[in-house]
């Protein structure tokens, strides 16, 4: 199994979680490429630290969207989305590059992570962006998501994910932000459930119902009060459940 976290995510003086310390828990990074998120320094720094460590580089795109930290849907016209993704992919690999390692694949961010799901064209253009940059880089998303199933059809490797903090409906899509409940902080549960993901077993969704995801690897949010420790705490219970760690790609 793979453990994945958003990381690179500060912009300027202002620090947004501790890169640092989940480079030493995760086996794959999501780097901000600097739409959402993200700074060239940052973008070095934790290019540099997950080279050191062995962590897989990933490239996290998003919307240009700073001020809303890539949570809000913009209406981009697709073929200019097909370039916003190539130039944040080009950046990274850049930075990547320079540090000894290179970008090992390709994992939007946010609201354009969620339009994906359902918005044909959005989702077409993030591929098309994929398959002009480097055909062989591999794609995360979510299971059923338009994006895996375009991705796949173009000849793209796809890794289904799945989150470890955050509760799902019953059809196994995300409840969003904006519903109570939606981000979840009891690190006991939240291993509990990421054991159960591992090992095929079911978690419960939000109405109580079971819910069987088989994912090949796990988000855990860098940017949650106290994600450091949920994540340490994953890792272990992964580990003592038998489950072996490492990047999928």
């Amino acid at each position: 199994m793979d453990l994945n976290a958003d990381l690179g995510e500060g912009f300027g003086r202002w620090e947004l979680g501790d890169d640092d310390a989940l480079l030493d828990v995760v086996t794959s990074a999501n780097v901000a490429c600097g739409f959402h998120a993200g700074d060239a320094v940052t973008m070095r720094r934790v290019c540099e630290r997950a080279a050191e460590v062995g962590v897989a580089i990933g490239a996290q795109v998003g919307y240009r969207d700073l001020p809303g930290f890539g949570r809000r849907f913009i209406d981009v016209e697709p073929y200019a989305l097909t370039q916003d993704v190539v130039y944040q992919l080009g950046a990274l690999q850049a930075f990547a590059a320079v540090a000894g390692s290179g970008v090992r694949y390709v994992k939007p961010h946010g609201a354009l992570y969620t339009a994906i799901v359902t918005h044909e064209e959005q989702a077409a253009a993030v591929v098309q962006a994929v398959l002009d940059h480097d055909p062989a880089l591999p794609v995360l998303g979510l299971p059923g998501s338009a994006w895996l199933r375009l991705a796949a059809q173009a000849g793209l490797r796809v890794v289904p994910e799945a989150f470890a903090d955050r509760a799902y409906t019953s059809e196994g899509a995300l409840l969003s932000r904006r519903r109570p409940g939606a981000v979840l902080h009891d690190a006991d549960e939240i291993a509990r459930r990421c054991v159960a993901m591992a090992t095929g077993q079911p978690v419960a969704d939000v109405d109580g119902g079971e819910l069987r995801l088989s994912p090949a690897s796990i988000c855990v949010h860098g940017d949650t009060p106290g994600a450091v420790g949920i994540a340490r705490r994953v890792r272990t219970e992964l580990e003592q459940a038998g489950v072996a760690l490492s990047p999928f790609a």
